[in-house]
């Protein structure tokens, strides 16, 4: 089921500015409402301070200052945005293998096609949405 109170929001954390905003156009053209970060750090910073917490993280994996990896592990022990689900956006060549290992309820290979982007965020973001 979609993260109580979502309101369609999504928390995109890549530190590729071009795709951060080239993904918040697109889901917020469909939609959406985003929040963004360029590394997992601000991504934490910007769950505790939204009143929402969103319905689905975007998480890039290779990033500086905290990587998806570390972002990914204090997310989950944190009891307020650990069940909020996350779909791993990569290039890595065994992305199915790095999803599952980082509990994360997805994957996208980049450059990935914009309509499985917002089927992706349908599945998470709807009223009715059982990804569990």
């Amino acid at each position: 089921m979609s993260h109580p109170g979502c309101e369609h929001l999504v928390l995109v954390v890549d530190d590729d500015p071009d795709v951060r905003e080239a993904i918040a156009e697109v889901v917020g053209e469909n939609g959406y409402r985003t929040l963004s970060a360029a590394n997992g750090r601000e991504a934490m910073a910007q769950l505790q301070a939204t009143q929402s917490p969103p319905c689905v993280i975007l998480l890039d994996i290779m990033m500086p200052v905290m990587d998806g990896w570390e972002f990914r592990a204090e997310q989950s022990r944190d009891p307020r945005f650990g069940d909020i689900p996350v779909v791993v956006l990569t290039a890595h060549a065994n992305m199915e293998e790095v999803a599952r290992r980082m509990h994360a309820v997805d994957c996208l290979e980049k450059p990935f096609d914009l309509s499985v982007l917002l089927s992706t965020l349908e599945r998470f973001c709807s009223t009715e949405s059982h990804y569990l």
